[in-house]
């Protein structure tokens, strides 16, 4: 079976988890820390935070940028229901932005009209779908307008680059940018998420709500020092101004979303072949791209951005009614001929949740034209060239 997507793992992997298992601590030790350094210093940021899933990272950051009650955030129709829940887990109102035809990312332009006839946002959500960047400045011009917070959803984009070549993730153009390292993402830990930023108080604030908003004034971490004036009870921490060694403080409502040891020892792992993960899903994209151009009522997407992407999805648009065939029953197809084929997305408004808040698909029309001839092809570092042509030989068969 080959499906739509898979991780990758070698010997170099199983044996950073072994040692740690072996070795070091299984939780709250010395390689969070390391893996968050590394993962800063490549994307080029300043301070990296790890977490136990990219909805927990997304979360954290509504959270630490104070996206509360009633504040209006705007984010992609396009995308996994994580990245509008994580709105409404801090009391935000989520809406929703039709997408660009080409990106399938955020349409700045309906960000900006609809910002102005609802007066305003306090928070975006750019969601970089497929791994393909959105347009950031464009995006940053509009909510800078309204001095808004801005939250990269970098889920499916580690490895991706702007246009200027600078790296997704350095939050050139945001406050904060959030990584998922799931299985079939690009780099993975199993489970968890990453948030970065180059903002210390936010960077703060994140250790701090990431375990149970407990502070424990010994934190041995960039920009955190001891008795900065970080614990509230001073006379209680300190004896003769040396930390009481026992002494620590819950100072607001946190999560247990803390990422083990031997998690972030396999995605240390993971970074050392990030590149050559890429560049084979390059390569694939390359043979799709050429072998699929003559098939009549099926587009390739987010073509124009193949070199800044990072290739996490490679999405097919068919026209299902001239071909004769409806989705489900060429996924049929596929699944017979051991070929692994998927949607993204369901659109966030047409699921029966937020459709009955009052969001409708209509309103969203690129969004529901686009979803309607959606479908994903198996894209993955492990694929062989044998592979790619017999998903291709499959497709053939199945549509014609």
């Amino acid at each position: 079976m080959i499906p739509y997507g898979k991780h990758y793992l070698d010997d170099d992997d199983i044996k950073s988890v072994v040692n740690v298992l072996k070795d070091g601590f299984l939780t709250q030790g010395p390689k969070v820390a390391e893996f968050e350094k590394v993962l800063a210093d490549k994307v080029g940021v300043k301070y990296a935070v790890a977490v136990s899933s990219g909805t927990a990272a997304l979360h954290l950051a509504c959270l630490a940028a104070d996206i509360g009650k009633d504040s209006v955030v705007y984010t992609s129709a396009n995308t996994f229901v994580a990245s509008a829940n994580c709105v409404l887990y801090v009391g935000g109102k989520p809406e929703f932005c039709d997408i660009d035809e080409k990106t399938l990312n955020m349409s700045p332009e309906y960000l900006a009209e609809h910002a102005v006839k609802h007066g305003g946002m306090d928070a975006v959500i750019p969601v970089h779908f497929g791994g393909t960047p959105c347009d950031m400045e464009a995006i940053k011009t509009v909510a800078d307008k309204y001095n808004a917070t801005i939250i990269e959803d970098a889920s499916h984009a580690f490895g991706a680059k702007y246009p200027n070549g600078h790296s997704i993730g350095s939050c050139e153009y945001s406050d904060m940018t959030v990584f998922s390292l799931h299985p079939v993402k690009g780099v993975t830990a199993g489970e968890g998420g990453v948030i970065t930023t180059n903002d210390n108080s936010l960077y703060k604030r994140l250790l701090s709500l990431r375990s149970h908003g407990i502070c424990k004034g010994n934190f041995d971490l960039p920009g955190v020092s001891i008795g900065d004036g970080s614990l509230v009870y001073q006379d209680e921490a300190f004896d003769d101004g040396i930390l009481n060694p026992w002494y620590y403080e819950m100072q607001e409502l946190g999560f247990n979303y803390r990422i083990t040891d031997f998690q972030c020892a396999l995605a240390l792992s993971q970074l050392t072949k990030v590149d050559k993960f890429l560049e084979r899903r390059k390569e694939i994209a390359e043979i799709y791209d050429n072998q699929l151009a003559g098939f009549s009522d099926v587009t390739m997407t987010q073509v124009e951005s193949r070199n800044l992407s990072s290739l996490h999805l490679y999405v097919l648009r068919i026209d299902f009614d001239a071909i004769g065939k409806k989705r489900g029953k060429v996924m049929r197809e596929l699944f017979e001929r051991d070929i692994g084929s998927q949607v993204h997305y369901i659109p966030v408004p047409f699921h029966p949740f937020y459709a009955e808040k009052g969001y409708k698909m209509s309103d969203y029309p690129e969004t529901e034209k686009y979803y309607r001839q959606a479908l994903t092809i198996p894209v993955y570092y492990g694929l062989s060239d044998d592979s790619v042509k017999e998903v291709i030989g499959a497709l053939c068969e199945v549509l014609y």
